[in-house]
């Protein structure tokens, strides 16, 4: 093996990243709802050896702010429902023992102190094994289950996700390592040397601490984020251990992974510590024949309609329901949604000649990331070319549906990519920091 392994994390999307994937015949859309199956997926992830499971989260129901009466519901084809993910990775940390758990939360509308703790307690929970995917709320449909109009401007909100990280990244580093003798002959509980208060006063927050915890197992959970946008790379640069990114072309790829390693060294961070991870759409089976009938089956069910609405919401204030579905993708509006999303987006159309109808479904197949038909070899081929040529640390991975393609993947080409020796066949240890390669950050309180 390599000394640098690929990492891989699995995003859980569920019932599928494929807008009809829980319409194919081997989809079982329950999965959405049903600890059952997100045990099984789980395990069977961690069998694989791969780095941690990865949950989105949306607090609203996509068009419901639009709703008057009983509807229209929109769209009445696409996943609507989500299970609380903290809630979720806490209730998986006893059914796995290796595998990293990361869960969303938005700093646009939660609370820093409330976070640390939840956070913080599923690390305990779990031995090591929490991450936070750090996110700045993009569905404007949230705001109005939160007392707002609307979102406040991209720029506000990542202002105020610089903010709350750097509340909850104080709160983590409430008490140092041997805080808590618990010594029952001296009747010393706390060590009170080693416990600090916070007294954050900001122009979002107001927080005291402490946070009424130990030190996390990991110092703290890993951050990962998602943002891609000149702020959003600001702030990931800054803080992320694991980056998302939407990257579909090498070049592009390698410049991105440039761009914030560079970033994050003058941030003073080893750019070793930030873990590059692009999202991708792999579909895949024992050879390309099967691969492709998998594909074909998934281009035979989905809905043009469904598809326009996923691109609609990165349109701004353009209505792209004018524009003919088989014309050229208009130049777009900024957004207030997720803006270097809408820039890749209209970047591919352009140096790829798409119509409308293509792009929508191209976000309704893969939600605007890189996509792969074929068999183990032809996967492990471009993850090998992107990872050996600096374009990522790992991938991202998405799946249409499940569980047969997360089964596939595991099956097939996981073993493929341990042939090589980009892969792991062991977890190097037992915290998803550990796994990943990322050294543990001090407390900001201890002494030299």
């Amino acid at each position: 093996m390599t000394s640098s392994m690929l990492k891989l994390g699995a995003f859980f999307f569920t019932p599928g990243s494929h807008s009809a994937g829980w319409r194919h015949p081997d989809a079982v859309p329950e999965t959405d709802m049903s600890f059952a199956h997100y045990v099984t997926a789980a395990q069977m992830a961690e069998r694989a050896k791969l780095d941690c499971i990865f949950f989105q989260d949306t607090a609203a129901v996509n068009g419901s702010a639009n709703l008057d009466g009983a509807g229209p519901w929109r769209p009445a084809a696409g996943r609507q429902v989500f299970p609380e993910p903290a809630t979720l990775i806490a209730a998986l940390a006893p059914m796995t023992t290796h595998l990293g758990l990361v869960a969303t939360a938005t700093t646009t509308y939660g609370d820093p102190y409330t976070l640390a703790r939840r956070f913080g307690s599923v690390d305990h929970i779990s031995g090591g094994r929490a991450g936070w995917n750090l996110v700045t709320s993009q569905i404007e449909d949230e705001a109005v289950n939160f007392g707002h109009d609307r979102h406040p401007d991209h720029t506000d909100r990542y202002e105020r996700a610089e903010e709350f990280f750097d509340v909850v990244a104080g709160l983590w580093d409430s008490f140092e390592d041997g805080a808590f003798p618990r010594d029952k002959t001296s009747g010393t509980f706390l060590d009170s040397s080693k416990a600090h208060i916070l007294g954050h006063e900001g122009k979002h927050f107001r927080v005291r601490g402490p946070l009424n915890l130990p030190r996390c197992p990991q110092g703290r959970p890993i951050i990962a984020q998602a943002g891609s946008s000149e702020v959003g790379k600001r702030l990931a640069s800054r803080v992320a251990d694991m980056i998302f990114t939407a990257q579909s072309v090498l070049e592009e790829g390698q410049a991105f992974y440039a761009d914030v390693k560079g970033r994050a060294a003058a941030h003073g961070r080893n750019p070793d510590d930030v873990k590059i991870m692009p999202g991708l759409m792999a579909i895949t089976g024992a050879t390309d024949d099967e691969a492709q009938r998998t594909y074909d089956q998934l281009a035979e069910l989905i809905d043009d309609a469904t598809a326009l609405k996923l691109l609609a919401r990165l349109c701004g204030e353009l209505d792209i329901y004018s524009y003919p579905l088989d014309g050229p993708l208009p130049d777009l509006p900024p957004s207030n949604a997720a803006k270097a999303r809408q820039e890749h987006l209209m970047a591919k159309a352009r140096r790829e000649n798409l119509s409308i109808r293509q792009v929508a479904r191209y976000m309704g197949t893969s939600l605007g990331h890189q996509m792969i038909v074929g068999g183990p070899e032809r996967i492990a081929d471009v993850m090998q070319e992107w990872f050996e040529g600096k374009a990522c640390d790992g991938f991202t991975l998405m799946f249409p549906f499940y569980p047969k393609p997360l089964e596939d993947f595991c099956c097939h080409v996981v073993p493929e990519l341990q042939r090589r020796g980009i892969f792991r066949t062991e977890y190097e240890g037992r915290t998803l920091r550990e796994n990943l390669g990322i050294s543990m950050p001090p407390n900001r309180y201890e002494t030299a």
